[in-house]
């Protein structure tokens, strides 16, 4: 089985960031989850609030969990919010179903983990992931 690996999951994270300040995003935090939903690497830039690690590995736990990024998961939630409110409860909690929880995708399409950043707005944060996970030549799905 195919995985991120602890240098590409910092390729992620660096090239995520770089994203953020070239777009001029508020301080960002980014999490790289392998596809059981472990934490491979973590980063909160400075003046980013400490509760960022849980909304980040949140946005990306949900995405790997679930098999759906995170704009799927707000759709979902919006169309059948009982369904989330299940699933969250099922997971402890420890959803955060809106973009900025990006699924990764290795060259076969297979699914090897996912990305979650926050910080600014949740588009914005997808947009920050994608831009790390094609630098790590890797495919994002948001």
């Amino acid at each position: 089985m195919a995985s991120i690996s602890l240098n590409k999951a910092r390729t992620i994270i660096r090239k995520a960031l770089a994203k953020g300040r070239e777009m001029e995003l508020k301080p960002l935090s980014v999490v790289v989850l392998d596809a059981g939903g472990h934490v491979l690497a973590f980063e909160r830039e400075d003046g980013a609030a400490p509760g960022r690690f849980d909304i980040a590995r949140g946005k990306a736990y949900g995405a790997v969990m679930l098999g759906m990024a995170g704009e799927a998961q707000m759709a979902r939630a919006e169309q059948q919010h009982y369904f989330m409110t299940a699933m969250n409860g099922l997971f402890g909690g420890a959803v955060v179903p809106v973009p900025g929880g990006v699924l990764v995708q290795d060259k076969r399409g297979e699914v090897i983990g996912a990305v979650g950043v926050t910080g600014d707005t949740s588009d914005n944060d997808a947009i920050a992931a994608v831009a790390g996970i094609e630098a790590a030549n890797l495919t994002g799905i948001t």
